[in-house]
Formats: C-alpha cells, structure tokens, sequence
C-alpha cells in the first residue's frame, strides 16, 4: 500500500487552488463559483464535513408506477403489468390531482375501482399512494371501501392515502376559511384510522411548489408549514402528537439538479426532525415520497426525459425518499403507452438491482458540498417557515396570496433564465432536432384534460413550453408549405472567422423552429445577395468575427437589406457600431445573453407567421 501510494504525491488545497488558476490562465477561483435559485453560493471546492444526520428508510427506497389510464379497464391492465414487472408499488391518480397532469381515473364509483383493481392484491406486499383529486375524501374512503369488499384487513395493506387539504393551493383561489377546507380531509382520516388503516393517511404535498417555479427552500418550507398544520388539526381532534406525526407523510418534486435534489430531501428530514424536538417528540423518520418534476419535462426530443427521470430518481433516492415515481418520458406529449412505463419503471431498476444504490446510508453525508448545500437550505427554509407561521400560518399565507407572490418572483426568474438560455433545455433550447420523430403514445386514449386554475393559484408550468410554441409554429408552416421557415446566414470572412457565430446561430435558430442555411464565405455584398436569393430564405443574418465586421458589415448589410429581405439580423453584440449597422439596414442582434424567446418571436412576426 505504501509502495503504490508513493506513485501519487500527497496535495493540498493550495496546491488544488494553485494549479486550478493555472488552467483559468489566470482567472480568480472566484469565476467559478455560482449561486442556487435561493441564493446559496456553490463554492468551486469543499473540504470533507460533518452534519447532522438525517433520519431516514433502512434498506432500498420503492419503486413506484402510475396508474393513471382515465379507463378503468386499461388502468387494470397498467396495474398488472407494473407490479409484474419490477413495481413494488402504484401510485393511484385521480382526474385533477396534483399529479394527473391532465390523465387519472375520472370515476370513483364501486364499479370503476374494482375493474381498474382487478386481481390486484392489496395484502401481497405492494404500497399504494393516491394521488387524490378535487372530492379527495370521498376518493380515499372510496378506495378503503374497495378494499374492505375483497375482505382484507386494513392493517394488512398499505396505502399512503394522500388526504391534503392544501392542494387546493394549486388550483386556486385558496379559501379563506380553512376550518371549512380542512374538516372532510380530518373527518376521513379519523374515519380511515377507525377502520384500522395504518400510517400515513395524510399529506404534506409540495409538489405544486416546484411545479410552480418556486425554489427549493419554497417548497421545503410549504411542506414543513402544510405538516405543522395538519399536526395541529390532528391534535385538535384527539390524536396525541406522536400519533399524529405518524399519520402524515410528505411529498416533494425531484429533478434533474442532482446538487440541489439530493440536499433538498436530506434537508427536509433534518428540519422537520428540528419541529418534531420543539414539539418534546423524540424524532422518527418521516414517510417521504418524491416524484420526478413536471415542469422539467418536455414534448420535444422527450428522450431525453428518459435522462432527466432517472437522475431525478437517483438524487431523491440517495437523499432517503421511502418512494420514487418517475413520469414516463412522453407524458408531456400524450398518455404515456407501454414502451414509456417501462423506461420509468426499468431506469429505477436498474439504479437499484444493477448499481445497488439503495442499500448506502446517506451516501452524501461527509461530503462537503451536498452538507453545506443541506445546511444552507435548512436555514434558508426554516427562515421561510418562520415567516409563514409569522403570518398566521400556511392557511393565512395562501389565503393572502402572499406565498404564491414569493413563488411568481421565483418562476419569473427561473422562465427569464430558461428563455435567456442561461439554462439550456437539451434538445429544446440547446441541440433541438427539427428532423426529430414523432414518439409514440397509448393508442385511444381519451384527451388530456384541460384544467384552468383560477388566480392566485400556485400554477404548473413546463420551462420547455415558450420553445415549443414556437416549434409548434414552424411545424404549421412545414404542413402549409412544405418547408421551415429559412434564415440564410452571410458567412463574412474565411471558415476559421465565421465558424463560431454559423456555429451559434444555427443552434439559437433551430431552437425556434427556423432552418439555418450557409454555403460558406462570400467574397462581396453582391455575392451574399446572390446566394441569399439561391437559397429561398426571406430573413438573414450576417455572421463573421468583430474585424470581419469592422471591415464588411455596413456594405453587407446595405445590400442585403435593398434586396427586399423581411429581417436582417448581425450575430453578436453591437457595441459601438450600434447606430451605423442599424442605419445600414441590420434590424436586430443576436447575442448569447439576450431573451432568445423574444427575439425568436420577433422572426416570426417579420414572416408573419
């Protein structure tokens, strides 16, 4: 051992730090540092650390599969197929839960449930989380009755019943009387646990949150307020606290920020361990459910997704969810068919049977960087939490609209981040694919619903979505006329000159929807308007390094413009030559940096389409 350690000279930090700035040339440490959407600072290295333990799962974490087919028949089969096939567990969607996203079983009656359920064992060791609707209470009793008709014992299944009286925070307005809101969510609990049903039967939800655009210390906040709330009116109607806490469970989004995904669940063990002690209860693991986000899912090259899912699962699992449930990689196009349940399904396997990554104890614990990202979002959190209790509570805050106004300056910043590029969507606003397949999806299957939330609702949103319209416009083009709408790019100077900017450009442009063309340098002005006309492209760009414009650029754009082109465009920043080009004929610059959305839009408009 001392031989082969010999062979590696022992480095320090400084010597780290020494050799880093030789490969920025120069450059502080400093540019490498970045901050989180909180505004938690991400240090370019961390030493080893100590923190807090997080209660959490002995042994690996669920696997749970959707049953979301909105025809009880083809939901069965789901159900047999998953839990066949790998699934150790379903998550039951009804129309209009939080994660239906347009699908879920639209009846509850006692027909519908025992055709979606037949042959499906409820005491054979499968969990069961509903994911309920808006007559959640009358939904989760619903179920307990199904189950009490096959003549089982409710102790002997388990079922995460889901009832949350919050998730009408999604839907909006949020009503401002509370104890009317709340009563059928306890009232059905109270009736689930005198039928002998076991924990957890409520939940503390915040999926809604992410969905929204809110940060991960929002939604580690509203999780911690939904769950001293429900600890308060399960106390109030007689369950001592230790009870009580047992009957509540919680549920986050997770993405494909391994970083903050894999701190954001460690996190929440350790601060609603913190509750649990100001409350003079001996903490216990919390029962804590995650399920990949809605809103970094997308209908363009939604392989992708396939990616974005099994990161998620990794990070929520290695952070000590109970249970993962990854959306199938098309549900953002349509009802997701077979082959995409198996993908969700199989890349959890995988990370499970195959890498054996469910059976290490807070592998992130020690490592410097996932315990100053967990301590910083407990802190940032717990400063949230307080705020929302300071205000009279969870209730009192939606009812104001004051947390959901925190949420919208969030996603303002998230959705201005996403159409300035500062955030690239791979396949959508980073190497799209005007050429790519369609996928396929589950064949009859009814159409998504259309749920409007009314104001000062907490909204879903997909970050893909402003890239896509704009795809979707060019798609309509391609079907009226058989061609995408072109852009001829002028290349101005050599190859080795214009290389990067044709480079840039294509990609920006085929992010919405346009077709870029080059053949190359042009010599002259009259050269460029001769190959513009070649090409069949109404809008142009001019593309070269400063020198080339310097020297090019305001004869080039002079003739191209007396051409009768629809747009002009130069790629990069004016500077001081702003006034001149934009004399000479350029209408716009394209840049990174700038609001790529707007600027595509502005395309369009000068084709009129």
């Amino acid at each position: 051992m001392g031989a082969a350690s010999s062979l590696f000279p022992a480095a320090t930090e400084a010597d780290w730090r020494r050799a880093a700035e030789a490969a920025l040339h120069g450059a502080s440490l400093e540019t490498l540092a970045s901050q989180t959407a909180d505004g938690i600072r991400i240090e370019p290295v961390y030493r080893p650390a100590e923190g807090p333990r997080a209660l959490g799962r002995d042994g690996p974490w669920r696997v749970v599969a959707r049953l979301d087919h909105p025809d009880p028949g083809e939901a069965n089969a789901q159900a047999l197929d998953d839990l066949a096939n790998g699934a150790d567990a379903l998550q039951v969607v009804f129309s209009g839960a939080l994660g239906a996203h347009g699908y879920g079983l639209r009846r509850f009656d006692p027909a519908t449930l025992h055709k979606a359920f037949d042959g499906v064992r409820f005491d054979a060791g499968a969990h069961f989380e509903l994911d309920l609707g808006r007559d959640g209470p009358r939904q989760a009793l619903a179920f307990a009755a199904l189950i009490e008709r096959a003549g089982l014992k409710p102790a002997d299944c388990a079922v995460s019943f889901g009832l949350d009286p919050f998730a009408a925070s999604a839907r909006g307005p949020f009503p401002a009387d509370w104890t009317a809101q709340a009563a059928p969510h306890l009232e059905s609990a109270l009736a689930l646990r005198t039928m002998g049903f076991g924990a957890p039967l409520m939940a503390a939800d915040a999926r809604s949150v992410h969905a929204a655009g809110g940060t991960p210390a929002q939604e580690l906040a509203f999780a911690l307020a939904a769950a001293i709330n429900l600890l308060r009116l399960l106390e109030a109607a007689g369950a001592p606290p230790a009870e009580a806490r047992a009957l509540i469970a919680f549920r986050l989004a997770a993405d494909a920020d391994e970083f903050a995904t894999l701190a954001k669940f460690r996190a929440l063990r350790i601060a609603w361990s913190r509750i649990e002690d100001a409350c003079g209860l001996e903490p216990r693991a919390a029962h804590v459910q995650a399920e990949s986000a809605w809103r970094m899912m997308t209908a363009r090259d939604p392989y992708v997704n396939v990616m974005r899912g099994a990161m998620a699962a990794f990070s929520a699992g290695l952070g000590g969810a109970d249970s993962v449930s990854v959306l199938p990689h098309t549900l953002a196009v349509g009802l997701p068919d077979s082959l995409a349940r198996r993908l969700a399904r199989n890349a959890q396997l995988i990370l499970l049977r195959e890498s054996h990554l469910g059976f290490v104890a807070d592998p992130a614990g020690g490592a410097g960087a996932f315990e100053a990202m967990t301590k910083a979002l407990c802190e940032r959190a717990w400063a949230l939490f307080q705020d929302i209790e300071g205000e009279g509570g969870l209730p009192s805050a939606l009812a104001s609209g004051a947390f959901q106004g925190q949420v919208a300056v969030s996603a303002a910043a998230l959705t201005r981040d996403i159409a300035m590029v500062r955030s690239p969507i791979t396949g959508v606003s980073a190497h799209a694919d005007l050429a790519e397949p369609r996928v396929e999806v589950a064949l009859g299957a009814p159409e998504r619903e259309a749920l409007t939330p009314a104001e000062g609702a907490l909204e879903p949103l997909r970050l893909a979505e402003p890239f896509e319209r704009l795809r979707d416009r060019s798609d309509a083009i391609f079907q009226r006329t058989g061609s995408r709408p072109r852009v001829y790019l002028a290349a101005l100077g050599p190859e080795p000159v214009h290389r990067g900017r044709v480079a840039f450009v294509r990609e920006w442009l085929e992010a919405g929807g346009f077709e870029a063309v080059t053949d190359g340098q042009s010599a002259t002005a009259e050269e460029a308007v001769e190959r513009m006309n070649a090409s069949g492209a109404t809008l142009v760009c001019l593309c070269g390094d400063d020198k080339a414009y310097a020297a090019q650029a305001e004869a080039f754009a002079k003739a191209i413009k007396a051409s009768g082109v629809k747009g002009l465009a130069l790629a990069g920043r004016p500077g001081d030559h702003e006034a001149e080009w934009r004399a000479a004929g350029v209408d716009d610059f394209i840049f990174a940096g700038g609001d790529a959305v707007k600027a595509l839009e502005g395309l369009y408009h000068r084709i009129g389409a």
